[in-house]
């Protein structure tokens, strides 16, 4: 089994091939081809230099579950325990650990507080993230402060 670390697609996931599969789909499909998602995946699978679908799915999932983030890129997850939807715009890598600092722009103001006595809405945050999308900060409860996944 080759290691994908070594290839042109460093940072795919398997998440990152299903998307480039509904891109190619939906770009195919507008030039008038029709083609299932099960046939993209393969494709997806060749254009990473792969055999089949299988084959990239299982050297995929032997990686670390490692997020891969661009500026501009369309995010969702859970910031002090409220869900959310926004825009990356901003990105910084920190340390050597694999931590960045993101800034996203929420679609929503959100509340980011619990109590019905009073709200504290906010339309921007910047937050430290792990290679893994999570803080390393927690909430009281031990849940991290933000939890980031690509949007989609």
């Amino acid at each position: 089994m080759r290691d994908l670390s070594s290839d042109s697609a460093p940072d795919l996931t398997v998440a990152g091939a299903k998307q480039q599969a509904k891109r190619l789909r939906a770009q195919l499909a507008d030039d008038g081809i029709a083609l299932s998602h099960g046939q993209a995946l393969e494709q997806v699978a060749r254009l990473n230099g792969r055999r089949d679908w299988n084959t990239l799915h299982a050297e995929l999932a032997q990686r670390p579950n490692r997020l891969v983030l661009r500026h501009g890129d369309r995010v969702q997850g859970r910031y002090l325990g409220q869900p959310f939807t926004g825009t990356l715009v901003g990105l910084q890598s920190v340390g050597n650990k694999g931590h960045s600092t993101v800034s996203i722009q929420f679609d929503r103001p959100l509340d980011v507080v619990s109590f019905d006595s009073f709200s504290n809405y906010r339309s921007r945050i910047n937050a430290t993230i792990g290679a893994d999308g999570c803080s390393p900060r927690c909430t009281s409860d031990g849940q991290p402060q933000l939890v980031l996944t690509p949007a989609g």
